[in-house]
């Protein structure tokens, strides 16, 4: 079994065993809940935290590829027609290791990334496909992640008005 199918299977277990314990502890001693009153909505919202529109969820990642978060957002699209399958993980993670890559492997591109994912290939298998061992693909795989990371971050910073 390949590193990362078991980091994944760690993950969902790890998550499965937290949201049933959680589950059961509530449910021991209490009560049943009383039924609810639904209340009118006030004039204002009751959050300051604004939802991020579609361009939002790409406004850290553009910054860090050079182009603007519109032309992520359209390509992303694009690609989703192309492979309705397609997460915006997987996109955000093609563009993150062509972009890392594609100076040193001409091969590796984020058109050459998306046609693997759209056949059926992870981009771990891809990235194999076109040149890259296997530690290499992971390590590429891993720098892109902490990458697109470390962008979102920076960029819900940049937004957080300071007290």
């Amino acid at each position: 079994m390949k590193p990362i199918s078991q980091v994944i299977i760690a993950v969902a277990v790890a998550a499965g065993l937290t949201l049933g314990a959680a589950g059961s502890g509530s449910a021991q001693g209490k009560p049943a809940p009383a039924s609810r009153v639904r209340h009118t909505p006030m004039g204002h919202p009751t959050s300051t935290a604004q939802p991020k529109d579609k361009m939002d969820t790409f406004r850290g990642v553009a910054t860090k590829l050079g182009t603007t978060p519109e032309a992520l957002q359209t390509a992303y699209e694009t690609a989703k027609q192309a492979n309705p399958k397609l997460t915006r993980g997987q996109f955000v993670a093609a563009n993150m290791v062509a972009a890392n890559l594609g100076s040193a492997h001409p091969a590796i591109t984020t058109q050459a990334l998306l046609s693997g994912l759209q056949g059926g290939k992870s981009i771990g298998q891809t990235l194999q496909s076109l040149g890259l061992s296997s530690k290499e693909a992971h390590d590429a795989q891993r720098q892109a992640a902490r990458e697109a990371r470390e962008a979102d971050r920076a960029e819900d910073a940049a937004e957080k008005p300071k007290p």
